[in-house]
């Protein structure tokens, strides 16, 4: 696959999903949208890991990957698709991406990484403002915002915990493998809640709804997955992490113009507010690095008293 390809992938999977998001429970319901979704997804990679011989591996630490995996894709997920019901689809992605930043803040803690420079603090600061400038701003989105902010920062931690346990329990299994492995035990956790709801299935599916499942089903889950990992293998880790900065605004961009969406000032003041910091956290390290070298040279090339 051509790596500059597959990068541009991930930016239109990630920026489309939101939206789709969104689209799947017209009429339907939130619920039956995510567990048609993630049944789509599991028997898809499964069909994708048969077509290319990937043998998904049953290790004790395979197995509590998958279980750390389906745990936190479940709770990450099921938030998501709850919280998509009171903010505005492009938000859902501005919100996702103060991902790297939690998942720096729960580094440091419980995998002892110097994961926290100056630079960095600054930068979470900065995500933590603009959260805020964004909930100044949801009031005129009516009274359920904040709880759709609340349950994406909800969502976005389950999220960054999940990977945080992953990273520990370290099992070198495929990526492909580590997908299907966290759907399998996604899908019935789902499937109980549907069940336990009495939730009763949709008369009628509409034809966008249908399309956005299917598509979150094959596309998001499985070939997004897939190319992302893809493109961590090849590209160095600093120049995948633009990619959330290129896909929320994107994202509200498509919810403008294909969903109605307003975006209003606070909107427009705390994305920005939000990227800058992820800019500073994601580089703020290297920078830093940089002013060292910097003064390093200036020291060495100074005359000699």
């Amino acid at each position: 696959m051509s790596i500059p390809a597959a990068y541009i992938g991930v930016i239109l999977i990630w920026s489309t999903t939101p939206l789709a998001i969104q689209w799947s429970g017209d009429e339907v319901g939130w619920l039956f949208g995510i567990t048609t979704r993630m049944c789509i997804g599991v028997l898809t990679g499964l069909l994708v890991a048969l077509m290319f011989r990937i043998r998904l591996p049953w290790h004790a630490a395979a197995r509590h990957t998958y279980l750390a995996a389906g745990l936190g894709l479940f709770c990450a997920m099921t938030t998501v698709y709850w919280a998509a019901r009171y903010i505005p689809s492009g938000w859902i992605s501005v919100l996702f991406g103060i991902a790297p930043m939690i998942t720096g803040v729960m580094a440091h803690i419980w995998l002892q990484e110097n994961a926290l420079s100056p630079g960095r603090i600054m930068g979470l600061t900065l995500g933590i403002a603009g959260l805020a400038v964004m909930l100044i701003g949801s009031r005129t989105l009516g009274p359920g915002a904040a709880l759709g902010i609340a349950g994406m920062l909800f969502s976005v931690t389950a999220y960054s915990a999940s990977a945080i346990v992953i990273k520990r329990i370290g099992a070198d299994i495929p990526a492909l493998a580590t997908t299907i492995g966290g759907l399998a035990v996604t899908v019935p956790l789902l499937l109980a809640v549907y069940v336990l709801t009495g939730e009763p299935l949709p008369v009628h599916v509409p034809p966008r709804a249908a399309v956005s499942i299917t598509y979150l089903g094959m596309v998001g889950s499985v070939l997004g997955f897939a190319m992302y990992y893809y493109v961590l293998r090849h590209v160095e880790a600093t120049r995948v992490a633009l990619i959330t900065l290129v896909t929320p605004v994107i994202a509200l961009l498509l919810g403008n113009l294909l969903n109605g969406e307003a975006i209003n000032a606070e909107a427009w003041i705390g994305t920005a507010t939000i990227l800058t910091g992820l800019l500073l956290f994601e580089y703020g390290q290297r920078l830093n690095g940089w002013k060292i070298r910097l003064q390093e040279l200036v020291i060495k090339r100074a005359p000699a008293p």
